[in-house]
């Protein structure tokens, strides 16, 4: 019989990707995806006509409790680092559908951002990272585990960690600063720099939250892709399912491969649309963004140990210019 997976978030930057990168690496599994409505549907199964599509919200409970049951492998990407419904959901259905003799897999999207918290609880903004603020995905598991409720997105990684049973396992993965162009059917644009880029756009100067010394790691999306079909891999692979470096409670993985300071990229983000011509001089100016003001530190090495996981694509600076030129179009500025 094909591999059942159970995929939410087709029509986002992450799942789209995710599912793009599954489907050219497994075209025979079985896919049901978890889409909004009918409306929102028709660009993923005309993109993916073989894939069943289902309709309902995260809030729609009966819905994913009961593809969650009937599916091999759920990979939530849809809003599931914040989510808690859906995640509570996931973790019925995982629970009721499977056995210890036939477990059920969860592959969960978080986010480095809940690596933030320091900042955040202080009110910490654009200072440079202290050494403790680095978290090593394998020697600090357990910091990262016992990181405190008042990280975003902490509420969720703890309903994914207490899913875990003989008949649930569950992998979370953090990517930090996803860069690139996605590949899914609708949304193929990224949150962090693009934001950055209409601002430069918008007001004719790059921001800065001063000092400007922030960091963060980053990886492309397509990286971010091939990551999926690893674990995936690794859910159907019985010397690694098996595995609670892998999947379990303690197989939490980050992902990165490369480093920027978010006044760096500001800087290049007005030197490229000056270059461009879309602002009359490559000016970056200090102003209050605290979102850019908080620093996230992982190093992901459990991906590269136990998945063999190798980023291979461009870098962040290096896709700069494409980044700025789509932005421009889709602000009717070229």
């Amino acid at each position: 019989m094909a591999t059942k997976i159970f995929l939410t978030g087709a029509t986002g930057y992450i799942g789209g990707d995710a599912l793009y990168s599954l489907v050219k690496a497994h075209p025979d599994f079985e896919y049901t995806l978890l889409v909004r409505n009918e409306e929102r549907g028709k660009p993923v199964a005309a993109a993916y006509p073989k894939a069943r599509l289902v309709y309902g919200t995260l809030d729609d409970a009966d819905v994913i409790e009961k593809e969650a049951a009937a599916a091999d492998i759920v990979v939530h990407t849809a809003d599931s680092a914040d989510d808690v419904p859906s995640a509570t959901a996931i973790a019925k259905g995982l629970a009721a559908g499977h056995t210890a003799e036939k477990p059920g897999y969860w592959i969960h999207l978080c986010g480095t951002g809940i690596l933030t918290w320091y900042d955040a609880d202080n009110k910490r903004y654009g200072q440079a990272p202290l050494p403790e603020q680095k978290y090593h995905d394998i020697d600090d598991i357990d910091r990262i585990l016992s990181l405190p409720d008042t990280a975003i997105h902490r509420d969720v990684d703890k309903i994914v960690l207490g899913a875990n049973s003989p008949s649930v396992k569950t992998l979370i993965v953090g990517p930090p600063t996803i860069y690139g162009k996605g590949r899914g059917p609708l949304n193929t644009r990224s949150i962090q720099v693009p934001r950055l880029i209409e601002y430069t756009l918008t007001h004719g100067y790059a921001p800065i939250q001063a000092p400007g010394l922030t960091e963060w790691d980053n990886v492309h999306i397509h990286d971010l892709g091939d990551f999926f079909v690893l674990a995936v891999d690794a859910a159907l692979d019985a010397s690694k399912n098996s595995d609670p470096e892998i999947f379990g409670p303690k197989a939490y993985f980050f992902l990165e491969s490369g480093v920027h300071r978010w006044a760096d990229v500001s800087r290049a983000i007005a030197v490229e649309a000056a270059r461009q011509k879309l602002i009359p001089e490559p000016i970056a100016k200090e102003v209050e963004i605290p979102g850019y003001g908080t620093n996230s530190k992982s190093v992901a090495a459990r991906a590269r140990k136990y998945l063999g996981w190798t980023p291979k694509s461009p870098s962040l600076p290096d896709t700069l210019p494409e980044t700025v030129t789509i932005e421009a179009k889709r602000l009717g500025k070229i």
